[in-house]
């Protein structure tokens, strides 16, 4: 293995010089047809994509963040109501709730699935919750059992962040499919990206669906009649005609992602490194492949050096940024969520990593063991 190779932290490239001519196409169509705002695009890949998320419906939107936010709304969350949720997540969960003018609650996560601990869902629950809205972190999904039967005995909502999620199944069910409603972001780096931003929302209620698609298009339940302040959050028919391209390609992305997440658990077995562990029951997709270690410093140091790229997701938990501590209640803290941002470094994992690349980066790490 040569020391002067080279692997990306994300190769988008290489995804869209395989699909290149499908996506010019469905690009080209709708060139032609003109049809670029709530088009026939648009319809048919919410048709499909609801589809594939064993749901009635889905709406498409403009970003994830568009989503969560659209979802709090139509669910009427607003101020004076608490939604509980996870801090080590993207800072668009917590913008949704803040959005609606409601109060976000944190609560740890579990050591092992690093996705929100149920009895820490209880500890939080407060007169004023309205809903749980749990994050399936990384592609993995939640304990979504225990958490529907929290919010069953609390009467309370539960809305899915399965914007890293797409494809990933509980208990033989897709994420999505599981809430009242679910967000997905179809970012370009996601599993299912976009050529730009956009997003989707799944439900299997049809009133939300309803009032979400006016929602999304300035609160039109009837063309120019305005029955309330709506917003601009549409998907273009240009992204939904690529999603469309792709979304056949995504359960053979994913299972390669799970090849190359197994990879590197079987290679850097016995070695000082740990990884998520799926919660039982339940199917990840690897949106991110994040290796904990307690010197992730050196992990760093190692990988630049040797031209492998990496990240960083969650680096500094949502309760730790500068415009966001003021929602940390009573100076709480949330020891496992802290511990996870010092120590987790994202290794690559797209579908078109060759197991030579994949092995390139093992050999890297495995350098680290060496010098500690």
């Amino acid at each position: 293995m040569g020391q002067n190779q080279r692997v990306p932290f994300v190769d988008l490239s290489a995804q869209l010089t395989g699909l290149r001519s499908e996506i010019d196409a469905a690009i080209q169509r709708t060139l032609d047809s003109t049809d670029f705002v709530l088009g026939r695009q648009l319809s048919e890949f919410e048709g499909e994509f609801a589809k594939y998320c064993d749901c009635e419906y889905a709406i498409g939107v403009s970003s994830g963040t568009a989503a969560l936010h659209l979802i709090l709304e139509v669910l009427g969350i607003g101020r004076g109501d608490e939604v509980i949720t996870v801090s080590n997540t993207f800072v668009a969960t917590v913008e949704a709730i803040l959005y609606t003018g409601a109060t976000p609650v944190f609560a740890d996560v579990d050591e092992d699935s690093y996705c929100i601990d149920p009895v820490a869902i209880e500890r939080a629950i407060t007169p004023n919750t309205r809903a749980i809205l749990p994050v399936h972190i990384y592609g993995q999904p939640c304990d979504m059992e225990s958490i529907l039967a929290i919010a069953s005995k609390h009467k309370l909502h539960v809305v899915e962040d399965a914007c890293q999620a797409h494809g990933a199944t509980f208990m033989g069910r897709k994420v999505g499919s599981f809430g009242v409603a679910a967000a997905f972001s179809f970012y370009p780096t996601k599993n299912l990206g976009a050529l730009g931003d956009a997003g989707a929302v799944t439900t299997n209620d049809g009133e939300i669906a309803r009032k979400l698609r006016a929602l999304r298009h300035h609160a039109q339940f009837e063309p120019n009649v305005f029955s309330g302040v709506g917003y601009n959050c549409r998907l273009d028919s240009i992204q939904a005609a690529v999603l469309g391209v792709k979304l056949r390609r995504l359960d053979s992305w994913n299972e390669r992602r799970r090849s190359i997440a197994k990879r590197y658990r079987e290679k850097l077995k016995g070695n000082d490194y740990s990884f998520q562990k799926p919660v039982s029951g339940s199917v990840p997709t690897f949106h991110i492949m994040a290796a904990r270690h307690s010197k992730r410093h050196v992990v760093q140091e190692y990988l630049d050096g040797a031209g492998v790229g990496w990240g960083r997701h969650i680096a500094t938990p949502i309760h730790e940024q500068p415009g966001y501590s003021h929602l940390v209640r009573n100076g709480e803290r949330f020891p496992v969520v802290e511990a996870l941002s010092r120590e987790l470094i994202s290794l690559p994992v797209y579908p078109e990593l060759s197991d030579e690349q994949v092995d390139y980066v093992v050999e890297v790490l495995g350098r680290v063991e060496v010098s500690v």
